[in-house]
């Protein structure tokens, strides 16, 4: 069991008594290490299986644990999530602690919180409803009540986005709602738990009997209501092991903190303490920007900074890249992308991550016009997809009734029967072309056939009903397997999560640290948030960012500060002029000596875009910045000439030239450009061109029908297809 451990990580697995904290940097093993820790006590006796509960924040860490664990034999452990054993304590207990059926949780909280706004007769626009929201769940989760939550705020340095006796007085409206409706939310859940085992002493006796040994992974983001829980589950014992990384402290804003992972020690003085900085996932070029990163930082957290140690050959250096603009910067990282895979790199093994959600829009669609797979994380849930779902129902029937199925006469192991089953629901050897729907479900379905490969690798013996049990209990937990495609994704979301390529965009002041980041704590945390992604690339790691929004715009932009002393050539404090002064559309890369192909060259142009011009609304001349309005070249609320018959043929056209080419429409184009088509029915080739969605490509491939519609005349599309 403790074969091919480091000697730190082994003597994570070998403390089994009393209080312990393991210091993990990213990429050391941690997970590698408490799974081997509660196996060998298992093995060796000293941990009965059933008696450990391991938590965690998601329910894929979860899931991915409770697999380790079983390939280690300690099959019997809990693994879960804070909010789903804690959800199966309050099932189990409510009838007998207050009686009746546990209330419905919610599905969401907006329409809650906007009948709440309604009976305090205050109007909310959507952002102030989302941000209401987030100060509702951070209130609970720092178990702040609504009388409280003005001078609770105010020392913790929130920005309340109304005024706090609103918010306050929105709160308690919201909590009158639920009441009302006999609903309980998401944080509800673990705060009934508390209440429960803090009334009832009784219960908390009966699961401390239960639970003797506690493991929490990703211990810097424990709120203090899990913190409270935790106690709670503990009694007065301290069979505790936690595991953390200040450095990766990236959720205050949800109520996370690191305090009670730097003050672990103070509260139990004879814990035991072990660092694992040996990096085994990432190059020592990559390790080394990483470590200069936090070496510049400041605060508590940067005081328990751990200094990373690569143990993996070198590899490329990082390399940087400004571009004139956003679009650019897209279409660049799309060519890269392309050369990539070209060159062999699967395309699960490549990521963009940027800052804000919004900016993915701009990079699914750079995507989609060079053909390349990709997968939104965050969006639809793996097992929710409707082709997973009939192929589970397929898998399902095959090991129920296989030695009648003809499919299964020639397969002679469980991948190949997955293979021949799977074959049926519209999976084949090759993939189709294209990045489209029947591309996305042909993804879903290649992502079965390998997560069956790779579970006979752990399990030989494996039948096709022991596949099926495995896919119902990673549909429980939302452990979804890789799906082949470039994933696109928020830092926060990519957290715990790593690829051999990544591609950091937008890193640029004003979105890395992002705009709103005001207090030294808050910068402090987007440098986390950067080395959190610069910690996910195993050996190609490239940031980019561009100098303006959009093209024509001045280029005002700077890259970030925590880039300052770290990139070639911006020294120890890069001016505002470090990345200004070129022409031209392409983007002009800066890597080290020796960084390969992708070294210090200049980038080929996306495409030719003209004259620089600032974009303003065709409408009232204000400036605009929205990339769809920037499409429409006038503002959202700026009255419309558009001809909605023409609209309409063009979208009628979009779904026929999509189910031609077996992609969604919106690869077609969106439906802002469309939009923009129809207000602007160009009578020739140089209008048509110069509205914003419509590139070269596209203006080759769907010109002339669309034209051709403009015109009021059939497109030409359906005869060339026949």
């Amino acid at each position: 069991m403790l074969e091919g451990l480091d000697p730190e990580q082994r003597e994570v697995a070998t403390a089994l008594h009393g209080p312990v904290c393991v210091l993990a940097g990213a990429g050391t093993g941690k997970t590698r290490a408490i799974t081997h820790r509660i196996a060998y006590g298992v093995r060796a006796g000293i941990l009965q299986a059933p008696s450990v509960l391991a938590v965690t924040f998601t329910n894929r860490a979860a899931g991915e644990m409770r697999g380790r664990l079983r390939q280690l034999g300690a099959a019997g452990v809990q693994a879960r999530t804070f909010h789903s054993a804690a959800l199966r304590q309050l099932q189990y207990f409510w009838p007998k602690a207050v009686g009746g059926g546990l209330p419905r949780i919610a599905d969401r909280k907006f329409p809650l919180v906007v009948d709440a706004a309604a009976a305090c007769r205050i109007r909310l626009d959507r952002g102030e409803l989302r941000d209401v929201t987030g100060e509702i769940e951070w209130s609970k989760v720092t178990q702040t009540v609504p009388a409280d939550y003005a001078a609770a705020a105010a020392k913790a340095g929130r920005e309340a986005p109304r005024d706090p006796a609103e918010i306050a007085q929105l709160y308690a409206a919201y909590e009158d709602v639920k009441r009302d409706r006999g609903v309980i939310d998401f944080e509800d859940v673990l705060l009934l738990t508390v209440g429960i085992l803090q009334d009832r002493h009784d219960i908390a006796q009966e699961i401390r009997a239960q639970y003797q040994h506690f493991v929490v992974d990703e211990y810097q983001d424990v709120s203090p209501l899990q913190q409270r829980l935790l106690d709670l589950w503990l009694g007065d014992r301290d069979n505790l092991c936690v595991v953390g990384d200040a450095s990766q402290t990236i959720y205050s804003f949800t109520g996370a903190t690191p305090d009670h992972l730097l003050d672990f020690r103070t509260r139990h003085p004879g814990a035991t303490v072990v660092k694992l900085v040996r990096d085994y996932r990432s190059s020592p070029q990559v390790v080394h920007l990483a470590n200069g990163l936090l070496n510049q930082a400041r605060g508590r957290a940067a005081e328990h900074r751990l200094e990373l140690v690569s143990q993996r050959a070198a590899g490329p250096d990082p390399v940087y890249t400004d571009y004139p603009d956003e679009p650019a910067e897209a279409e660049g990282a799309a060519r890269r992308i392309r050369e990539l895979l070209a060159a062999g790199v699967p395309a699960a093994e490549i990521a963009i991550l940027f800052r804000a959600n919004s900016q993915s829009e701009i990079y699914e669609q750079a995507l989609a016009d060079a053909g390349i797979p990709y997968q939104l994380r965050g969006a639809e849930r793996f097992f929710d997809r409707p082709e997973v779902r009939k192929a589970g129902v397929a898998l399902r029937g095959a090991a129920r009734f296989g030695a009648n199925d003809s499919l299964l006469e020639d397969a002679v192991d469980l991948p190949s029967q997955v293979r021949a089953v799977l074959s049926g629901e519209g999976w084949t050897t090759e993939p189709p072309a294209g990045s489209g729907a029947v591309r996305e479900r042909w993804e879903s379905l290649a992502a079965l056939v390998h997560l069956a490969q790779d579970f006979v690798t752990t399990k030989p013996d494996a039948t096709l009903g022991d596949l099926v049990a495995e896919l119902d209990e990673r549909a429980g937990a939302q452990h979804a397997p890789t799906v082949q495609g470039v994933t696109l994704a928020s830092l926060h979301s990519a957290k715990g999560l790593e690829w051999d390529v990544v591609f950091l965009v937008g890193v640029a002041e004003g979105m890395m640290p992002i705009t709103y980041a005001k207090t030294d704590e808050q910068i402090e945390e987007e440098r986390r948030l950067l080395y959190v992604g610069v910690t996910r690339a195993r050996e190609h790691l490239s940031l980019s960012w561009a100098l303006s929004r959009s093209p024509g715009g001045r280029p005002s932009r700077r890259p970030s500060r925590f880039l300052d002393g770290l990139r070639p050539g911006s020294g120890a404090a890069a001016g505002r002029g470090a990345a200004g002064g070129r022409g031209g559309a392409g983007g002009v890369e800066r890597g080290f000596a020796g960084s390969g192909a992708s070294g210090a060259t200049a980038a080929v142009p996306a495409r030719h875009r003209g004259p620089r011009t600032v974009a303003r609304c065709r409408v009232c001349g204000r400036t605009l910045n929205d990339a769809g309005e920037m499409k429409l070249m006038r503002c959202e609320d700026c009255p419309s000439d558009m001809d909605e018959g023409l609209y309409e043929r063009l979208r009628e056209w979009r779904e026929g030239e999509a189910r031609r080419s077996g992609q969604p429409g919106f690869c077609v184009f969106t439906d802002k450009t469309l939009m923009a088509i129809a207000e602007a029915v160009p009578d020739d080739a140089g209008e048509l061109a110069r509205i914003p969605g419509v590139g070269v490509r596209k203006f080759n491939r769907y010109g002339a029908d669309v034209l051709a519609i403009c015109a009021g005349q059939e497109s030409g599309g359906d005869e060339e297809e026949s």
